[in-house]
């Protein structure tokens, strides 16, 4: 009876998650209403690093969430929030139709990708799970750091676009994360400032429905994991107008970089408690 209550009131019966144990903190978080508590700060805060730097929101939320719940879990919580900034994001220009045409198989191989590789992260290592996602955190913050810049040419967009659709699939599938190398691969493509924001918008809107369908078809999006994700708009909203405020006090770049040094070292501890514990 004590177990059974336990696990009504843990993270994964409040998200509908039934697959691998969690960890020891994840066990200590037992109160629905610490939880609830959580999941609106991790969106407000989320909500605020878009806010400000104009991008960030499921990165942040996943990797705070994963800290206290199941990889497959935090996924699914930012569906709601993450549909629903993007979308505006994608429409919020003139260049819709075109960018559409131009990324079509990139999307495409997207969705194909993150069906794949969604066992990964709906599977019985969670550990495991939450070591790429700490890997892939880490890597991303280097990355933007380095602040290297590339550029594709366009007799290669071609075959590369497809290329870099399925491999940010792959891991979308596998950590709940399709920033990894779309972000950089959109970057180089010579878009200008407008239709480069409208391009992210609606890749990151195509991966979202896609990682939703992949949780759905395996059988962990229930129906108590969307009614959480859609409380969970309205904290990422709020984070949203207050990083807007602030941007126009703040340098963004200074934001950004230090945004970016924690990032990393978030994506380091979660990858050393996977190894450590495996």
């Amino acid at each position: 009876m004590v177990q059974r209550r336990q696990r009504r009131l843990s993270g994964e019966g409040l998200l509908g998650y039934s697959g691998a144990s969690t960890s020891r903190c994840q066990e200590t978080m037992s109160d629905p209403l610490a939880i609830t508590a959580l999941i609106a700060l991790t969106f407000v805060a989320a909500g605020f690093v878009k806010g400000v730097v104009g991008m960030g929101l499921p990165t942040v939320a996943i990797g705070l969430l994963s800290l206290v719940m199941a990889p497959a879990s935090a996924a699914a919580l930012l569906i709601a929030p993450s549909l629903v900034t993007n979308v505006w994001q994608s429409f919020a220009g003139a260049k819709f139709t075109t960018l559409v045409r131009r990324l079509a198989s990139m999307l495409l191989t997207a969705v194909i990708g993150t069906l794949l590789s969604i066992d990964v992260l709906t599977g019985s290592s969670a550990s495991l799970a939450s070591g790429a996602l700490g890997a892939l955190l880490a890597l991303y913050g280097v990355f933007a750091l380095a602040a290297r810049r590339f550029s594709v040419p366009a007799n290669a967009e071609r075959w590369l676009s497809p290329l870099v659709g399925l491999m940010t699939g792959l891991i979308a599938g596998a950590t709940g994360l399709f920033a990894i190398p779309a972000v950089p691969y959109l970057s180089a493509l010579g878009l200008a400032k407008d239709e480069l924001v409208q391009a992210l918008g609606l890749f990151f809107s195509v991966s979202t429905l896609a990682l939703a369908a992949a949780l759905a078809l395996t059988g962990k999006y229930q129906w108590v994991t969307p009614g959480t994700s859609l409380l969970a708009i309205g904290p990422a909203l709020l984070g949203m107008v207050i990083g807007q405020r602030v941007r126009d006090r703040l340098e963004p770049e200074a934001f950004r970089r230090w945004f970016f040094v924690g990032l990393s070292a978030l994506g380091v501890y979660m990858l050393a408690r996977a190894l450590l514990r495996s």
